[in-house]
């Protein structure tokens, strides 16, 4: 659910990484604090279109964004159905949904390093507590990079599930995946010691 940069010429492309990341965290607050206000919840909802509008993208991009979420709505949708009630349930999986959209808004819109940037200048405070500023943008690059990896992965295991005659979609897929995710990760720490990163 990570999107990955795409380049554009719109406004939020030329945007300030910064201001972005601003502008997405207060929108974030706003929609956790005050969410359960549907006025507030559809202003956010249409900000939200306005903002893939403005990129250029087009609806198209947005539906697509959408699509990714189907299965965290239903994770998320089901159990607060049956322990909230409806209303609950649509407001709470409303303002993730929104978060999440907004959240991609931003980085399909801003270069990966520009935000590693902001974050690293973010963090430099933080210094006299002993947090090292460059270790924890490498650790958001690789967390970044590694989400597409594993998406990958997951699709592979899924186009073999399928192949073989299995459904689209398995709880029998969840192992093999983690197998996957924990290779994967056993490698990169290998190559990262080989370059002398602890």
């Amino acid at each position: 659910m990570i999107s990955l940069y795409r380049p554009g010429r719109s406004i939020l492309h030329r945007l300030p990484a910064g201001w972005k990341l601003i502008g997405l965290a207060v929108l974030a607050l706003a929609v956790s604090l005050a969410g359960r206000s549907w006025p507030v919840l559809a202003g956010a909802a249409i900000v939200t279109v306005l903002g893939f509008l403005a990129t250029g993208f087009g609806l198209g991009e947005l539906w697509r964004q959408l699509y990714t979420l189907r299965w965290l709505v239903v994770i998320m949708i089901i159990p607060q159905l049956i322990f909230l009630g409806p209303e609950d349930a649509v407001i709470n999986t409303a303002r993730v949904c929104i978060v999440v959209l907004l959240a991609a808004l931003v980085t399909l819109t801003t270069p990966t390093a520009a935000l590693l940037d902001v974050v690293e200048r973010l963090v430099t405070p933080m210094r006299i507590f002993g947090v090292s500023p460059t270790k924890v943008s490498l650790l958001l690059t690789l967390t970044i990079t590694t989400v597409p990896v594993i998406a990958g992965i997951f699709g592979q295991l899924r186009e073999a599930m399928m192949a073989r005659g299995g459904p689209r979609m398995s709880f029998r897929l969840v192992l093999p995946l983690l197998v996957a995710a924990l290779q994967h990760g056993d490698q990169l720490a290998d190559a990262l010691r080989a370059r002398g990163i602890d």
